[in-house]
């Protein structure tokens, strides 16, 4: 499937499942998965920092290159499910997106379902993002909004203001607000930053549930961990809340939406030291 057609999906069915699976490479070498994910994901970072570097890597180009990552977690057995599109197609103007973070898997391939239905989108993410190898050319020339993450409240700032620019010009936010990705969903870190935003610019939330332990998160490179094809990728977007209450309210809806999802998926929901589950508050 070319971006073409998946775009198509995207827009007229409101979500994607992967539908084919490698052949019978991979179990004759079932340790390869790994290696040749890793392989091809790298080549396509290469392939896109040459318009990068020449200052031609646009929102369209961008959109490829996101359908190209998912296309190499497919070629590896990986099982993409997303859903709940219904709600970004009916946007009558930009949104802030907020989603639990687990690998850096949604990274890439967020950008390309927001882009079938809107010419703009932009991320936050880490400062250092920015100066990695082959990374960071792409991040620099997508003009990404890059915090530190040492100081919560300058990072703040960076977001208030980055963002309602971007808000205001017609172009959506996609905001991970937790302090690291993680494999389990911990509430109590998961802070009211995109409500925060989208109440400032006066435009909607949309929470989006993610499921990516398939990319796991490496020992010494947190990038780069073992793959796991058994288990599928999950991106589940819920219904647009407009942030006309509290934003307290809202972000509880944003957390009640990702746990549901991330339990019926199997995911793990950390709890407070009582034992109850965290309420975000």
């Amino acid at each position: 499937m070319d971006l073409d057609q998946y775009q198509h999906t995207l827009r007229t069915t409101f979500g994607y499942q992967t539908r084919s699976r490698p052949g019978s490479f991979f179990k004759c070498l079932p340790g390869s998965r790994s290696l040749v994910y890793y392989i091809r994901l790298i080549y396509t970072f290469l392939h896109s920092t040459f318009p990068a570097r020449r200052g031609t890597l646009d929102r369209p180009k961008w959109a490829l290159y996101s359908h190209r990552c998912l296309r190499v977690v497919e070629s590896v057995g990986g099982s993409v499910n997303i859903s709940g599109l219904e709600s970004v197609a009916n946007l009558q103007g930009p949104a802030v997106f907020i989603g639990n973070h687990m690998s850096v898997a949604e990274t890439l391939i967020l950008p390309g379902v927001v882009l079938a239905f809107s010419s703009d989108v932009n991320f936050v993410i880490k400062e250092e993002l920015r100066h990695y190898p082959l990374l960071g050319s792409i991040f620099k020339a997508l003009n990404l909004i890059a915090v530190s993450r040492k100081n919560p409240r300058e990072d703040f700032k960076v977001v208030l203001r980055e963002g309602h620019k971007i808000l205001a010009e017609g172009g959506s936010v996609i905001i991970f607000p937790q302090a690291t990705r993680s494999v389990e969903f911990d509430i109590q870190a998961f802070n009211t930053l995109g409500v925060k935003l989208a109440s400032r610019a006066g435009v909607p939330v949309i929470p989006v549930a993610i499921k990516t332990d398939f990319h796991g998160n490496g020992k010494w490179v947190k990038d780069m961990g073992p793959i796991n094809h058994q288990k599928p990728l999950y991106f589940k977007f819920g219904n647009a809340i407009p942030v006309t209450g509290k934003s307290k309210e809202v972000h509880q809806q944003v957390v009640e939406f990702i746990t549901r999802n991330l339990t019926a998926w199997g995911g793990t929901v950390k709890e407070t030291a009582a034992g109850g589950p965290a309420d975000g508050r």
